[in-house]
């Protein structure tokens, strides 16, 4: 049926338009802290959003040292395979840029870059510390 066709190509679309926003803010936020840091941005300080970025890189490390696939690209291949239409292989960041920019590593690369990018944000939090939780009186 095409509308349903229709409905799990937008799911696709919608889990890769998520996926470029997780990796936009695990990347931009560490460009964000340290730019914060010389521009005296107190955002940049902010606890909660510390933890939330650390917790996103350390998700994608995780991941990468144990050969498992992002769950946004396995649904996202998913829904384009149950919708009849073309997948790719490998992970997201891999398909992107060999597409884009026409550069194909093997996997052990990606390891470990997002490790080395991973440790550039745990270094953050001793460079740029994060503000202590300031308890009520």
């Amino acid at each position: 049926m095409m509308s349903e066709q229709w409905l799990l190509l937008l799911l696709a679309d919608a889990m890769l338009i998520i996926h470029v926003l997780f990796v936009a803010f695990v990347v931009l936020g560490l460009f964000a802290v340290y730019a914060g840091y010389f521009l005296k941005w107190r955002w940049v300080r902010n606890r909660v959003f510390r933890i939330v970025h650390l917790c996103a890189i350390g998700y994608v490390v995780v991941q990468s040292w144990l050969g498992a696939v992002c769950p946004l690209t396995t649904w996202e291949m998913a829904l384009r395979a149950e919708a009849g239409a073309a997948t790719y292989t490998g992970s997201f960041i891999q398909h992107w840029l060999q597409s884009l920019l026409y550069y194909s590593a093997p996997e052990w690369m990606f390891v470990v870059g997002y490790s080395v990018f991973g440790g550039l944000v745990l270094a953050s939090w001793w460079v740029v510390r994060p503000h202590r939780r300031v308890r009520p009186r």
